[in-house]
């Protein structure tokens, strides 16, 4: 499967931005979807991640109630809605997909999508 991702831009402390990632040529629906993030000199680490079906949604901790991932199987999209962003969320983030139902480590994915930069200025 094939992953664009796009939405990154550069924003102030505290406002929203929503990236989204485009599927093709591959069943979507049989895809658990997943963001993670990369900070320039840092490791990628694991943003978030939901299930084939949207029924089960994982966050890393420094997100959660601030970031929200969900996805449209009819369209073949994941989105990321990112609230009340700071600083350390600046990073180039990565869509990726996997057929395990879900995971949060960087080598279960087998698809990944080119990244979109967001940065967050104080």
């Amino acid at each position: 499967v094939q992953l664009q991702a796009s939405g990154g831009g550069r924003v102030q402390a505290g406002a929203s931005l929503t990236l989204s990632c485009a599927a093709s040529g591959g069943s979507f629906s049989s895809l658990a979807m997943a963001w993670f993030r990369q900070a320039p000199g840092k490791e990628r680490e694991f943003v978030a991640v939901i299930s084939r079906k949207g029924l089960f949604t994982s966050y890393l901790d420094s997100v959660k109630g601030r970031f929200t991932i969900s996805r449209d199987n009819a369209q073949n999209l994941v989105h990321l809605q990112m609230n009340s962003l700071r600083p350390e969320d600046t990073a180039v983030y990565y869509c990726a997909a996997t057929l395990r139902n879900a995971a949060t480590t960087p080598s279960a994915f087998d698809s990944w999508g080119q990244g979109t930069l967001v940065t967050v200025s104080s």
